[in-house]
């Protein structure tokens, strides 16, 4: 395996950008990101471009231009003052891997032998009920003629006479797409190759060998077209077989993930922290540090999997907190602007400003100068109770994103999502929790509204079942008086233990 410590992550060999750069899926943003692969380290963008100049993709002043237009602080790569890094943690990474043809696909192709289909007979020979299964299934028959199609269905029983509604239902049972209906005024013409009998029943009318013959041609080259189009459609049960397989993948992921140690962090000041509070997410504790007690919070801070906060990845080294193997949840805000309209007057997204339309909270966090001023004067506790509502809030952020996968932006007209990208797109979700309720016909505990509370986060569950819409596609969620909730309003969500009688 490769020293790369990014590569090891990955799974992949270190990558060299001169061999990507033709690739078709290569960019200057995707060529940014195998050149920090191939770095295994930081690199400011003048180090990008001269290394873009050395393999031949740009000039260094072309490619500098590039790479400042590309985004470049976009994830899976993050900005750390003028240096740029890789979070080698990030699905979008992994994705990009894949992309780029730096690893295999998870799913292997599994090869499936399909039998020879039978040979289709001449037009001497009557049509079969499986022919007219593989000609007209799904298939649009509204150029096709009444005659044709009556003539093709009573030559596929033999040439025995049918009743009108017979004929249409077989068409019918095998494409929604005709304009067939049981008319016997279509065949009053004379020389119809279709003749109705004096009791109503539709027949082959005699002397109709050429209709016949042109009829089979016409449904056999039907069948010719539909067996070249499903050796073009992959298999389904090699469909089925790769959706299973990654849905092993991710159920496995998502149990990995569940089981990994959380923390969430506050410091305070920002830039140099005296004290720190530290929220366990799995044993919903929470512990405040200041001043000499921040060595036994890097102790605490070595036993968790996954460390958030915002600006995470400043306010760790500032601490001197080591993050080798860890994953780094970033809860500072995701996108940080939204154009309001077409003059360009712009909204600056704070994660305040999240906070309160994801969870409710109207003021989620404490005004610096105040909690200056408890620490100037020596007041740690007011300090630490503010301190501990703030890491609060920052956790009812942290939650509503796992669940949802997203945070929502609330601001005068404006409600939009936004992706959490602190949420792996493995782990279970509240789209799943109505899924799994569904099908094993289990209600849920929800609580909807603002934030619960941290003593008891359950206090203001209710029952709600899911059910699907009108469309029979789409589910909805229905609490037990009968109205429809609003999925972006349920802050926490699980399976009951069953349904009520």
């Amino acid at each position: 395996m490769s020293s790369n410590e990014w590569c090891r992550t990955l799974g992949i060999a270190p990558p060299d950008l001169g061999a990507v750069k033709d690739h078709r899926e290569a960019n200057t943003y995707s060529c940014l990101i195998v050149a920090l692969l191939e770095r295994d380290g930081p690199m400011t963008l003048t180090e990008v471009a001269e290394r873009f100049e050395e393999v031949g993709i740009a000039y260094f002043d072309r490619a500098l231009r590039s790479l400042q237009r590309c985004k470049p602080g976009r994830s899976p790569v993050y900005r750390d003052g003028d240096e740029y890094s890789l979070d080698p943690h990030d699905d979008d990474l992994d994705l990009w891997a894949f992309r780029l043809g730096l690893r295999p696909p998870k799913a292997p192709r599994i090869r499936v032998v399909r039998p020879e289909p039978t040979p289709l007979p001449g037009d001497e020979v009557p049509l079969s009920v499986e022919e007219l299964d593989e000609a007209w299934k799904d298939a649009s028959l509204h150029s096709w003629s009444a005659q044709r199609l009556a003539l093709a269905v009573l030559d596929a029983h033999a040439g025995r006479p049918l009743w009108p509604q017979d004929v249409v239902g077989f068409v019918a049972n095998r494409t929604k797409w005709h304009g067939f209906r049981s008319n016997s005024a279509n065949f009053q013409r004379k020389g119809c190759p279709v003749a109705v009998g004096s009791d109503g029943r539709w027949s082959i009318a005699p002397d109709s060998d050429d209709a016949l013959r042109a009829m089979r041609k016409a449904v056999r080259a039907r069948v010719e077209t539909a067996r070249r189009h499903a050796w073009a459609r992959p298999d389904p049960s090699v469909i089925a077989a790769q959706r299973k397989a990654a849905e092993r993948r991710r159920a496995a992921n998502a149990e990995e993930l569940a089981a990994m140690t959380r923390a969430l962090l506050v410091g305070f000041p920002a830039k140099k922290p005296r004290a720190v509070v530290l929220l366990d997410v799995g044993r919903h504790t929470i512990q405040t540090f200041v001043d000499d007690d921040l060595d036994e919070l890097r102790d605490r801070a070595s036993d968790y999997d996954i460390l958030g906060a915002e600006d995470v990845r400043a306010l760790l080294r500032t601490l001197e907190i080591d993050t080798d193997g860890k994953r780094l949840a970033e809860l500072g805000p995701p996108q940080k602007s939204k154009t309001l309209n077409k003059r360009g007057r712009t909204l600056k997204i704070t994660t305040a400003l999240l906070v309160q339309g994801s969870c409710g909270i109207g003021r989620p966090f404490g005004d610096p100068k105040k909690l200056a001023a408890y620490l100037a004067k020596g007041e740690l506790s007011k300090l630490r109770r503010r301190l501990e509502a703030d890491v609060k809030s920052l956790y009812a952020l942290y939650e509503y994103g796992r669940l949802h996968g997203a945070v929502r932006l609330r601001w005068g007209f404006l409600d939009e999502r936004i992706p959490a990208p602190w949420v792996h797109r493995d782990e279970r979700m509240f789209y799943d929790l109505e899924n799994a309720a569904l099908e094993g016909g289990q209600d849920l505990e929800v609580v909807v509204g603002n934030a619960p509370g941290w003593s008891d986060p359950w206090s203001r569950a209710r029952r709600a079942y899911v059910e699907r819409d009108s469309t029979g596609w789409r589910t909805r969620l229905v609490g037990d008086e009968g109205y429809v909730i609003d999925d972006a309003e349920v802050q926490r969500a699980r399976l009951s233990a069953g349904r009520p009688e």
